[in-house]
């Protein structure tokens, strides 16, 4: 798939998901402002992944969070099995403490078949996390931190999002997330 097109699909979760059923309360400011950077990954094993994955930290060390505040690597061609996925997680959270990024950059992560631990594939809590394509999103700490002062009940936050994901019509899902549905 062309990489526009990825990119177009991303940004399209992220506007009408992400911010639009207010999953993520501070998602909006940055996403308006331009801040996020969506980079595919060419990635088809770990190791370019792990390299690609320090690259865009060491992008982020390097920008200003005025004109970066975020990155999402997108990943079209590599872990689509959620289990591999998730394994993968334990890899680029020793890439983080490695290169001494731990409290400087948290990893957050979406993949299209994303299950908490616990639940059932078909909950619907599980689409809080499902996105188009799997994703790792390097997120600042400084700019968790800063927000989360700002913001009432931030422990509220899941919860909430459970329960606007929970309320969801199927017509409504099936427009939300059409690529969990093309098969």
């Amino acid at each position: 798939m062309p990489r526009q097109e990825i990119v177009a699909a991303v940004q399209r979760w992220l506007v009408e998901v992400v911010v639009g059923l207010n999953l993520c309360p501070f998602a909006r400011r940055p996403l308006r402002a331009g801040q996020v950077r969506l980079a595919v990954s060419e990635a088809r094993d770990d190791d370019p992944l792990m390299a690609e994955l320090l690259a865009e930290m060491q992008r982020l060390d390097r920008a200003p969070v005025e004109e970066l505040e975020t990155t999402l690597l997108i990943l079209p061609d590599h872990l689509p099995d959620f289990a591999d996925f998730n394994q993968f997680l334990d890899l680029a959270e020793w890439l983080i403490e490695r290169h001494d990024y731990s409290g400087i950059y948290q990893l957050a992560t979406f993949h299209p078949a994303y299950q908490f631990a616990g639940t059932n594939p078909a909950d619907a809590e599980n689409l809080t996390n499902r996105a188009p394509y799997p994703i790792l999103h390097l997120i600042r700490e400084a700019s968790i931190e800063r927000v989360l002062k700002s913001y009432p009940d931030p422990e509220s936050i899941p919860e909430n999002n459970i329960r606007r994901v929970e309320s969801l019509g199927e017509e409504e899902k099936h427009r939300l997330f059409p690529y969990l549905f093309r098969w």
